[in-house]
């Protein structure tokens, strides 16, 4: 569930899952499929790791901001009305538009290390524990 929640609010506001109510101005580039693929993957793995205590939050800011960034990082440049009002249309595709993938990569790094951290803390019954 929580890979198809984040396919759809990170893939349709950002028209890489093809909708009628939102458009883009400039096509889908080749690396947006792969970053909202692995942004839903790796979300998925988060939710999907039981912890000890169903309160522990470990990694939630990592995990959310992560994907907050990745529909950053893969939205149309033009569309984005806050880079717009930053940054202007020649803004938006000179300076926002260069610095999406490397929004990507760090929005996969935090979604990774979330995942990770949260691994290292599951909670793994007796398996976990040494003898």
């Amino acid at each position: 569930m929580a890979a198809v929640a984040t396919a759809v609010i990170v893939g349709v506001p950002t028209d890489i899952i093809a909708n009628p109510w939102f458009s883009r101005e400039i096509p889908v580039r080749w690396w947006e499929y792969p970053v909202l693929a692995a942004t839903c993957l790796l979300t998925a793995a988060w939710f999907a790791i039981r912890m000890t205590r169903p309160q522990d939050t470990t990694g939630k800011s990592g995990a959310y901001g992560g994907a907050a960034l990745a529909l950053f990082a893969v939205g149309c440049p033009v569309c984005n009305k806050l880079v717009l009002l930053a940054v202007g249309t020649s803004g938006a595709l000179g300076l926002w538009a260069p610095i999406q993938p490397y929004l990507a990569v760090v929005s996969l790094a935090l979604l990774g290390a979330a995942v990770a951290y949260r691994w290292r803390r599951r909670d793994c019954g007796t398996t976990c524990q040494t003898p």
